[in-house]
């Protein structure tokens, strides 16, 4: 069967393939249209697959919001430039949208879903762009939030958040913009706990052994009756050489004493003041400053207890800001969780060698 340049044309304009494709695509179905789609398909298919390997590690985080329930969506691809592509950032919007409408229970539920607004799977949609862009695209991942929650895109898709609320104040700007500047110090400051309530005994335990063993082997950040403690056991031990022990003697009264010694003093120091940790820990004064320690990286690591970043329009933390404006509006406003996606994070990016490639293609 013949085909037409306009043959060519039409197929290119249903499957968004290049037109050399499109043209030996009708050449071996023999013109006929839909076997050509079925052909461009399968290669399509074959071409993915060879490509699957590839770290796919850029893209865009989608976001959707119905007001009842909201999603974002992690689509990955392999370049950067792919992850700006107007139709590829579309297409991970739609994603989103399909696990609002959804609600999809995994992955593989949502690849099999039907496309919000459209006539095919998740999983055809994102092969039909492969088609055109031909670089390896994967669904990574997806959240659902049900309710009322507040949505922020940080820097064209490289961050997204999602901030659920239990409030009685979802249609006021004042809450809509609070919400906003809530979700954007989630972005900025990537919290791992919601409170301090959140963190399990046992991980505040862990905290603790962790911020103890740090302490102790970093010797110039311990309380000072504790350092000397462990200085003079190093003296009597005679564990340090004769120019440490002079530069000691000279500089002990110096606030930069850890400037003059050597690093073998220092380790040596480290190392006697981990030998003797129990002594050392069982000590009040250094146990105040472990709980002080910790609770800087509690109030580093739990939403409500960060510093608010719009220290412009509130002076204190995140908890405080949303009480006031809270109390300001006469609202119940009650925060209740937290989703931030960043594109790639806990993938391992190849380290390109352009030029040895280069090197390669032309031996």
């Amino acid at each position: 069967m013949a085909f037409t340049a306009k043959d060519v044309a039409t197929l290119r304009e249903r499957t968004n393939v290049g037109m050399m494709d499109c043209k030996k695509a009708l050449t071996e179905a023999d013109g006929d249209m839909d076997k050509a789609i079925e052909i461009l398909r399968e290669k399509g298919l074959a071409s993915a697959a060879k490509k699957a390997g590839r770290v796919a590690a850029e893209g865009v985080i989608g976001v959707y919001s119905d007001g009842n329930a909201s999603a974002l969506v992690e689509l990955n691809c392999e370049t950067d430039f792919v992850g700006k592509n107007p139709e590829f950032v579309a297409l991970a919007n739609q994603i989103a949208k399909t696990v609002v409408e959804k609600k999809p229970c995994c992955n593989d539920a949502l690849l099999a879903a039907q496309i919000a607004d459209g006539s095919v799977s998740v999983g055809d949609a994102i092969q039909e762009l492969f088609l055109k862009i031909r670089e390896n695209m994967k669904l990574r991942r997806f959240a659902l939030v049900e309710g009322t929650a507040v949505s922020y895109i940080h820097a064209g898709g490289s961050v997204g958040v999602l901030v659920s609320f239990d409030t009685d104040a979802a249609d006021k700007p004042e809450f809509l913009e609070m919400g906003k500047n809530v979700a954007m110090q989630v972005a900025a400051m990537s919290p791992e706990y919601l409170s301090k309530d959140d963190i399990s005994a046992a991980e505040l335990e862990n905290m603790k052994k962790i911020t103890i063993d740090s302490a102790l082997n970093k010797p110039e950040s311990l309380p000072k009756p504790i350092l000397i403690q462990a200085i003079e056991k190093v003296l009597a031990e005679k564990l340090w050489s004769d120019e440490d022990v002079a530069a000691y003697e000279e500089q002990k009264q110096n606030k930069f004493l850890f400037n003059f010694l050597s690093n073998e003093a220092v380790q040596k120091l480290a190392d006697v003041a981990v030998k003797g940790k129990e002594i050392f820990a069982a000590n009040p004064i250094f146990g105040k400053a472990v709980e002080g320690r910790v609770a800087k990286q509690i109030k580093e690591i739990c939403l409500l207890e960060q510093a608010f970043v719009r220290s412009d329009i509130f002076e204190g933390n995140v908890g405080g800001y949303i009480a006031d404006v809270a109390k300001k509006t006469g609202s119940n406003i009650k925060i209740t969780g937290f989703v931030r996606f960043a594109k790639g994070e806990g993938i391992e990016k190849k380290a390109d060698d352009f030029a040895s490639e280069v090197a390669g293609m032309i031996k």
